[in-house]
């Protein structure tokens, strides 16, 4: 693929570089977060680095240890000769070079202090860079008008507690209570109150549901450990899901079928949910303002009832999003994705049609 189509027929002469971690070794279980050497277990790290580099690849994402290149140079030189192999690693370098060379930073690396405080993080910059932040977010319902808010007037933000659940790097996380960031940063902008019955409205800050398809109990149970990625907080059960995956094979797996029919998942932050019904009921008919960190899409429904206005962002400031609830900044950002009606919903689309 890489020297016949994309450099051969396609006329590519960039830089070619791995996924992180394909030469490391794999771990001893599913849960280890470790290389992922998959067809060529059975070689050595060093072998791999030649594979790697007889099939056109410049640069070995993940790998900091110079050590198996090395070997793998070495073995290249038996294998092809030294004269072969030089000219292999050489082309590699011009590749990687060339892009310093294109920015400068071969002919100068060197930084002007004064001049870099000057540039990085200058006004102009920053201001443009808070403008984008301001035109991402994103304003899904406003009951009535409910926004703008009216600044100086007492809010109430709740805390979140997020349980603990194993996350992407296979490590299991602490629970823990969360201040919402947006509740510092909203003294710029509100009296901020203790307790619902003081506030004129409350903003909650909550993320989208956090959700992990990876279950060691359900392992230890003697199922495949494959459990349904929940894009709700309630506790859901993958009653639609296929009956058999679509793929699998890990070499550490015992099955080849990862379907997780019929199985449960709730989101580590069910509470999220929980304390936007709460505070509604606290504040009765005062306004409820729900910020969503969005990080995949999400069963609004669910929420959506319990809410005056919500409000999408992508990671932004809290500041832009106070801007946007204040009116200091009317909204204009679009989603960027789908949000769907249910998870039956997302159990039944087609995975490589857009807009299905």
């Amino acid at each position: 693929i890489v020297n016949d189509l994309l450099r051969g027929r396609l006329g590519y002469d960039g830089v070619v570089c791995t996924d992180w971690g394909i030469t490391h070794d794999m771990g001893k279980t599913e849960e280890e977060f470790a290389g992922k050497c998959w067809g060529v277990e059975g070689l050595t790290e060093a072998e791999r680095h030649l594979k790697a580099l007889e099939a056109g690849v410049d640069q070995f994402g993940g790998n900091n240890d110079v050590g198996p290149v090395l070997e793998a140079y070495r073995l290249g030189c038996e294998k092809y000769g030294e004269e072969a192999m030089r000219s292999r690693f050489e082309r590699s370098a011009a590749r990687l070079l060339l892009n310093m060379f294109r920015t400068g930073l071969f002919e100068n690396p060197y930084l002007d202090m004064e001049h870099s405080c000057q540039v990085v993080g200058c006004r102009e910059f920053s201001e443009k860079g808070y403008l984008s932040q301001l035109k991402s977010v994103t304003l899904l319902k406003n009951r009535g008008g409910v926004l703008p808010l009216a600044e100086q007037i007492k809010v109430y933000i709740p805390r979140r507690h997020i349980r603990p659940y194993l996350n992407f790097m296979s490590s299991m996380t602490p629970d823990v209570s969360v201040e919402p960031a947006g509740k510092g940063a909203a003294a710029d902008y509100f009296v901020v109150v203790d307790t619902p019955e003081e506030a004129d409205a409350a903003v909650c800050f909550i993320e989208s549901p956090i959700s992990v398809g990876y279950d060691p109990e359900d392992r230890k149970r003697g199922g495949s450990g494959y459990v349904p990625v929940t894009l709700q907080y309630r506790p859901y059960e993958a009653k639609q899901a296929r009956l058999h995956s679509l793929a699998g094979g890990d070499p550490l797996e015992t099955s080849d079928d990862r379907s997780y029919r019929g199985k449960w998942n709730t989101a580590a932050n069910e509470e999220d949910l929980d304390l936007v019904i709460e505070t509604k009921k606290r504040m009765a008919e005062r306004p409820v303002i729900v910020s969503v960190n969005l990080k995949n899409p999400m069963v609004m429904a669910e929420l959506e009832p319990y809410a005056d206005a919500v409000l999408v962002d992508y990671g932004v400031s809290p500041q832009a999003v106070l801007d946007v609830i204040t009116g200091r900044f009317t909204p204009c950002g679009l989603l960027p994705l789908q949000m769907p009606a249910d998870m039956d919903t997302v159990e039944r689309q087609a995975e490589d049609e857009a807009f299905d």
